[in-house]
């Protein structure tokens, strides 16, 4: 199968599992679960914003988007507008 590339300033995210278990070692079903926010760029359209890139941990906005599945794994392909955040890793003192 070819690869997806995002067009008009789309970016295409693998969502990430929400957790199944709280910190206190509650199991969450998957009724209770909440939609998931936090994603991994897989593909950036070529006039998207240039702050984003690919394997960007992102965070996007809970209701938007095209939500599809390919070989196994769910994606979703989001406006770069709808990208909120991106998670930056610190450097430890």
């Amino acid at each position: 199968m070819g690869s997806i590339q995002p067009l008009s300033g789309n970016v295409l995210i693998e969502i990430l599992d929400a957790e199944t278990v709280t910190s206190g070692g509650i199991i969450i079903p998957e009724a209770a679960k909440e939609k998931p926010s936090e994603g991994k760029v897989i593909a950036v359209a070529a006039d998207a914003n240039d702050e984003i890139t690919i394997d960007d941990i992102v965070i996007f906005k809970k209701y938007g988007g095209t939500e599809l599945s390919r070989d196994g794994n769910d994606y979703l392909i989001v406006p770069d507008g709808d990208i909120l955040a991106k998670i930056v890793e610190s450097d430890p003192i």
